[in-house]
């Protein structure tokens, strides 16, 4: 993964939504000619546009020098503007400038370099600007501009405290330093926190097709902002979005482990009846990105969203949690926790119960049972090597092997571990649906090990699902869906669960009621709405609505290549319709896709109901150039 020190620009306006809220026409006016200025002062100062999201502008620059006068020049220039509006139009925009090492993404930028950068735009004032300690050490006295020293800052998310310092761009003092003591807000502190073990094998659920699902955010080049979708409804429950907690041990090996206790917790809310939890798929679009808990409430259609981080260091573990209200950005509460790694699977449940006060979540005694988190292991290595052998699932034959490594020493180290179990099972089952084995006895290995999972826990929602699966591909299909409902009984909002009932219910001659689960899916996983519409294609294109079908397939292949099931369906779909060049030209994708696919391979494992159907299909496979 490349890395690279750069200086960081970020910039957004202040009071957007009020501004939004009076006059959405004349805003996104202002904002458009407010941007055109930004970004050809970028590119004047030898800038790189980043991306944008609404009204908040990220951009690189090789040298702080160029940052910092570009964005004086920015807010100068910007003053003029808007001394020619009213004062209720005016557009003012806030500059967090910070030098820092950043992972480098294809045209994108992540880490803590960007999200300090962020924060000191957070702390300036309406057309001012702060730098970071960093940026200020380089600039030196290589420009005329004063500075007032605001101190050591406690910024969130963020390890360390902050030194920040604001530009003052109407001169001030002779001296290029103006020192103020800057007053810390007191932190509140509770014993409590952040973890669980129970049930991070749920996310190998979706794995493969959703492994194919690029959780890249796509590459901004306009200098315009694009068109925000509509913001979705919040839901007539409680609601909430678990963003990617930071890894804050400065160790790039250790992004596993802060990866992992997001998932348990994601894992343990979505057990909670009565509140709506969604998909780490579209929480991790986030992952190391700065972005307003507004934003995040607008797209996901959420009230709450939790942040945090984790440092691991030795035989301790500090976790930092903030819990704020989306929908007007305030601050719920905020709480870090300094304990010993034999702790952490205790510190979960104080987290998920405080949540639930919070929220004012209503719960049964029965229901609260879902309060209570389950520690899977005692054992720290094994739930270690649980961790990095998710941290390997990344869709390819290579990755699933070495995931499976780590999950069986998982299974040495504690044979009672019923989610390594899970998850060593969908390994197998990555195998055989993936057409990557021959061997007949791959999926009788994932069907053992579900069984032994359900055997140590059966109240393991992941576990039902592989079972569930098994089934499936055994064409059992009646014991299929009654093991996915089970799971999804056991935790409403399991995206896997949704995903895998419409995959079945439409294997099995049941596309009517797949579409609605699909659905489901897509209100839980709001960013990839677009990958779920390959459930909806299946089911239509089982009814006969070829013609509906192929857009829904096309446009979730645009987001997912490789998945050749759905290039499949849109061989048959064309070839349904008469389009014969094209069912060619998507048969030769299926070969790129998938090299070692062969129909007779596929007949062997496709459990499709409808032998009439498959019949057909298969024709127009063959049809098409497969053989």
């Amino acid at each position: 993964m490349e890395r690279k020190l750069t200086a960081i620009l970020c910039a957004d306006v202040h009071g957007y939504s009020r501004l939004m809220g009076e006059d959405e026409e004349a805003t996104h006016r202002i904002l458009k000619s407010c941007r055109k200025l930004i970004d050809s002062l970028i590119e004047e100062h030898h800038g790189r546009f980043v991306n944008s999201a609404g009204d908040s502008v990220l951009a690189e620059f090789a040298s702080v020098v160029n940052a910092v006068e570009c964005a004086v020049e920015i807010q100068t220039t910007l003053k003029s503007e808007n001394g020619k509006l009213p004062p209720d139009r005016r557009m003012e925009f806030r500059i967090g400038i910070n030098l820092g090492d950043v992972i480098v993404d294809g045209e994108q930028i992540y880490g803590d370099g960007v999200n300090v950068a962020a924060r000191l735009e957070s702390l300036a004032e309406p057309g001012g600007i702060c730098v970071s300690g960093s940026v200020h050490e380089q600039l030196g006295n290589k420009l005329a501009i004063s500075y007032e020293d605001l101190g050591q800052q406690t910024v969130k998310n963020i390890a360390n405290p902050v030194r920040v310092l604001r530009v003052m761009l109407d001169g001030g003092a002779a001296t290029r330093t103006t020192t103020k003591a800057a007053e810390q807000s007191p932190r509140k502190h509770w014993r409590g926190s952040v973890f669980s073990i129970a049930g991070l094998a749920i996310i190998a659920a979706t794995v493969v097709f959703v492994q194919h699902l690029s959780l890249r955010p796509p590459t901004t080049t306009a200098s315009i902002p694009p068109q925000q979708r509509p913001a979705l409804p919040l839901p007539n429950i409680p609601s909430i979005a678990l963003l990617p907690f930071t890894n804050m041990s400065g160790d790039r090996e250790q992004e596993y482990f802060s990866d992992g206790i997001t998932d348990d917790l994601i894992t343990s809310l979505s057990r909670l009846p009565g509140l709506l939890v969604i998909a780490r798929n579209s929480t991790f679009t986030y992952k190391g990105k700065a972005v307003k808990e507004q934003q995040v409430s607008r797209e996901l259609g959420v009230k709450y969203v939790l942040e945090g981080g984790v440092r691991k260091a030795g035989d301790q573990v500090r976790i930092t949690a903030q819990l704020v209200d989306a929908t007007t950005g305030t601050e719920l509460w905020s709480e870090r926790y300094d304990r010993p790694m034999k702790d952490i699977f205790s510190l979960q449940d104080e987290i998920v119960r405080r949540i639930v006060t919070t929220v004012n979540l209503q719960l049964s005694l029965w229901d609260q049972r879902g309060v209570l988190v389950r520690k899977h292991t005692d054992n720290l290595e094994a739930y270690d090597d649980f961790l990095r052998g998710f941290a390997h699932q990344n869709g390819t034959e290579e990755g699933n092997a070495q995931a499976r490594q780590m999950f069986e020493k998982a299974i040495e180290l504690d044979p009672r571990y019923a989610d390594a179990y899970v998850a060593k099972g969908f390994s197998y089952w990555f195998d055989w649906t993936n057409l990557w084995t021959q061997d007949p006895q791959t999926l009788e290995r994932a069907f053992e090990l579900a069984q032994k999972a359900l055997a140590l826990d059966d109240s393991e929602a992941a576990a039902h699902t592989l079972m569930g699966n098994v089934y499936l591909y055994k064409k059992h299909y009646d014991q299929a869906i009654a093991e996915c409902e089970r799971a999804i009984d056991l935790n409403p909002n399991l995206l896997p669960g949704y995903f895998w009932l419409a995959h079945t219910l439409f294997l099995s001659g049941k596309p009517t009621e797949a579409i609605g689960m699909a659905e489901q899916a897509m209100r839980l996983d709001p960013r990839n709405r677009d990958f779920y519409l390959v459930e909806v294609g299946f089911a239509y294109s089982f009814t006969g609505r070829n013609a509906e079908a192929i857009p829904m397939l096309k446009t979730h292949l645009i987001r997912n290549p490789k998945n050749f099931y759905a290039r499949l369906a849109l061989v048959a779909a064309y070839s349904e319709t008469g389009r014969d060049q094209e069912a060619r030209a998507e048969a030769a994708e299926v070969l790129r896709a998938n090299p070692r696919f062969s129909l007779e391979r596929l007949s062997q494992r496709l459990p499709l109901a409808d032998r009439a159907l498959s019949e057909r299909y298969f024709a127009d496979y063959r049809k098409a150039g497969l053989k």
